[in-house]
């Protein structure tokens, strides 16, 4: 029976590990604080992250990293952003030889402004890799209600390999060789989600939502093109997809990191009234250095990084964004 290591114990961590389970694989799930995995054991469930889905026998939580690693055939890395690089170099040193490796973050690496694959390269040198995104929320894969995901990879193999592990009744996995492009768009589209949320939280109703949305694309589009993504990507569930799913349903912490700025909170106030990760926090800052120095033009998220970094209100970045000088939709 195959294994794999699921390293992450949040919502999303363990909604893949479940996901997996029901496939009869072997799943080691690990997280970083011994005491949160003694209680998922005690309890039989992850009542912090995911309460009321209870783990098959075959997911074991693990707080030794050396012991879930142990004779696993896949890793799936699923912790922050901020902390991707360092459970990478945690790992180099422990990873079976016979392990390929896979991750289901979406973010960049706040320190040196990479996409997680670029931080694979530096750390593990040039391996089969492969990331999972696409339009989903934890509890409804934790529910087993119907979603389709991306797969995609540099090496064609390890992508069917995945989709063999994942595929269920109720859970359909693509594959894509455009491994640029489905990290860019699982990314960016969570800085739109806070900004979706400030429009709604403000008031400002469908045409503003429907505009932010198809604008945020094309920059996101922008972006990922630019950085060797195909466009065809983001017009899939790694791009519009997650996109739409994210700035339109308050599952979303982005969005409604969004809504609370737009209440009147602090972002030190709104991100803890989330009390789970915000990703697209740092991702506006990482999102806004790379698009200045590659002289792209993302004005959304250029306001939404100001409000979140530099203090503006969030009525008047929406009147920076419409107060733009006019121009062709193109």
């Amino acid at each position: 029976m195959r294994k794999v290591a699921v390293l992450g114990a949040g919502s999303w961590g363990t909604a893949l590990a479940l996901q997996l389970a029901r496939n009869n694989i072997n799943v080691d799930l690990w997280g970083h604080l011994p005491d949160d995995i003694k209680r998922m054991k005690l309890d039989g469930e992850n009542k912090a992250f995911l309460p009321d889905y209870k783990f098959p026998d075959i997911l074991k939580p693990k707080a030794d990293l050396k012991q879930c690693l142990d004779s696993a055939d896949e890793v799936l890395v699923v912790v922050p952003s901020h902390a991707f690089a360092s459970v990478i170099s945690a790992i180099k040193p422990l990873l079976p030889e016979q392990a390929s490796l896979c991750w289901a973050t979406k973010g960049l690496d706040p320190v040196n402004n990479e996409l997680l694959s670029e931080v694979c390269e530096r750390i593990l040198g040039k391996r089969p890799i492969a990331v999972i995104s696409g339009p989903t929320f934890a509890k409804e894969v934790a529910s087993g209600l119907p979603t389709a995901i991306v797969v995609a990879s540099n090496d064609s193999e390890h992508a069917e390999r995945l989709v063999t592990y994942l595929h269920g009744d109720t859970f359909r996995p693509y594959t894509s060789d455009d491994l640029v492009g489905v990290q860019v768009g699982g990314a960016a589209k969570n800085i739109m989600a806070i900004a979706a949320g400030i429009s709604d939280g403000l008031g400002f109703g469908a045409n503003s939502r429907a505009a932010l949305i198809t604008r945020g694309l094309v920059e996101i589009s922008r972006l990922g093109t630019a950085l060797g993504g195909q466009h065809e990507t983001f017009m899939g569930l790694a791009g519009l997809g997650d996109l739409v799913l994210t700035c339109t349903d308050n599952q979303s912490r982005n969005r409604r990191f969004g809504l609370a700025l737009a209440s009147g909170m602090s972002v030190d106030e709104a991100r803890q009234s989330i009390g789970q990760e915000v990703e697209g926090i740092t991702t506006a800052r990482e999102i806004y250095i790379k698009a200045k120095h590659l002289d792209i033009e993302m004005p959304i998220t250029e306001q939404t990084y100001k409000v979140i970094f530099e203090g503006l209100p969030p009525a008047a970045s929406v009147k920076a964004l419409m107060s733009r000088q006019t121009r062709s939709e193109n």
